[in-house]
């Protein structure tokens, strides 16, 4: 009887303890209440659309494949933000301008290269050459503003530094503007064939009466294929983006893990001070930081403009801000958090306009409304701000 008695106190402890984390986290918080309330409706719209085969697989598919590619822009971009803020708790407003000066002069680079002869005869070297030259423009661009806009305001206040990159940001898009003109340039069309043993009957054409099959074409291809039954049209410059940013924040991840370059960053992180004493050289891993953060970034504005392939004084603006959104979204300061958060809020504004019966106009509303709910939730991003304990 005694045990019976003590079950059931034990299950009306847990019943009170439910009722309590409901009623803290709903009844007592109108916003969360609202927010749990809008995601019900949103997953009851799109699972009435599934079902009722207004939204097919093979569309998810599609959007799926090109989500992960521009999300994993948005995650280069993101991984920029996230590492000056985990250094200097600034957020650097200006880096959507770093990522459009590798976009750009990318463009130069490729189109002299299509000037002469090198794009078509040579187009891996080519591409290498303007991969390096829009990283190289964006690295330049970053230590600029570092040195000149941010490195005479570290020891202000933080309200300051972000006017500044602000102003920053403005004066870069007016100067490209000013420099190069309003009009939209376009990137060279560019093919790049490649495994002509695994894909023997691609691209094949007539040669002085002999069929030559050169292989899938990795930039400018559109294949349609059949895949579980689907329908699909790939473009395989979107899984060359995909891999190639893996690959990009991988080394990056490995560099601040395992490397004593990256041991000093996590220590400036955690404290300039103690760091400094220790024999830290504080500014030179800052510079540090903006070379690889405006790295990624430059190597982001390539491979954007060899898919989109048109690029304006503009085009960092909206890129930018949603690579900030997926850093907040992921956990600023948080490198895994801004990488997830990228390819995150990549597929969310590239499947959820569909899947929800609305027009991809909206997708922008989408994207942002998402990082209202998870703020609701979960304040510090989806994986957690990652922070010095003082700082917190």
């Amino acid at each position: 009887m005694q045990v019976d008695k003590t079950a059931s106190a034990a299950g009306s402890s847990n019943r009170t303890a439910w009722l309590d984390w409901i009623l803290k986290h709903t009844l007592r918080s109108p916003l969360r209440l609202a927010g749990i309330l809008l995601l019900v409706y949103l997953i009851a719209l799109a699972l009435a659309r599934i079902i009722g085969g207004d939204y097919r697989p093979d569309q998810f598919a599609r959007q799926l494949i090109f989500g992960l590619a521009q999300g994993s822009i948005y995650a280069l971009i993101a991984l920029g933000y996230t590492l000056v803020y985990g250094i200097l708790l600034m957020i650097n407003f200006a880096h959507g301008e770093v990522f459009m000066a590798g976009a750009y002069i990318g463009f130069f680079v490729i189109s002299a290269l299509d000037k002469i002869g090198l794009l078509a005869n040579q187009t891996l070297i080519a591409l290498l050459i303007t991969m390096f030259s829009g990283v190289v423009a964006s690295v330049i661009v970053a230590l600029l503003l570092e040195r000149i806009a941010y490195r005479p305001l570290r020891n202000a206040p933080r309200l300051v530094p972000l006017i500044t990159a602000i102003g920053a940001s403005i004066l870069l898009q007016q100067l490209f503007l000013r420099l190069f003109g309003v009009s939209t340039r376009r990137y060279p069309d560019v093919n790049l064939y490649a495994f002509p043993q695994l894909f023997p009957t691609l691209e094949c054409a007539d040669v002085n009466g002999e069929q030559i099959c050169r292989g899938i074409d990795l930039i400018g291809g559109r294949y349609d294929v059949v895949v579980f039954g689907l329908e699909l049209r790939i473009l395989p410059i979107h899984f060359l983006v995909f891999f190639l940013a893996l690959s990009l924040m991988a080394a990056l991840w490995f560099i601040v893990q395992r490397t004593r370059v990256g041991k000093a960053m996590r220590a400036v992180a955690e404290d300039k001070s103690t760091a400094a004493l220790m024999g830290v050289d504080v500014d030179r891993v800052i510079v540090i930081t903006f070379v690889l953060g405006a790295a990624l970034a430059g190597a982001g504005g390539v491979l954007f403009a060899l898919y989109n392939q048109q690029v304006s004084p503009f085009i960092g603006f909206i890129p930018g801000i949603k690579a900030f959104t997926a850093a907040v979204l992921g956990g600023i300061g948080n490198i895994p958090g801004a990488m997830f958060g990228g390819l995150f809020l990549g597929v969310v504004e590239s499947v959820a306009p569909s899947l929800l019966g609305l027009s991809q106009q909206l997708k922008d509303v989408i994207a942002f409304g998402m990082l209202v709910l998870v703020l609701i939730f979960r304040p510090t991003g989806i994986l957690g701000e990652v922070l010095a304990q003082k700082k917190v």
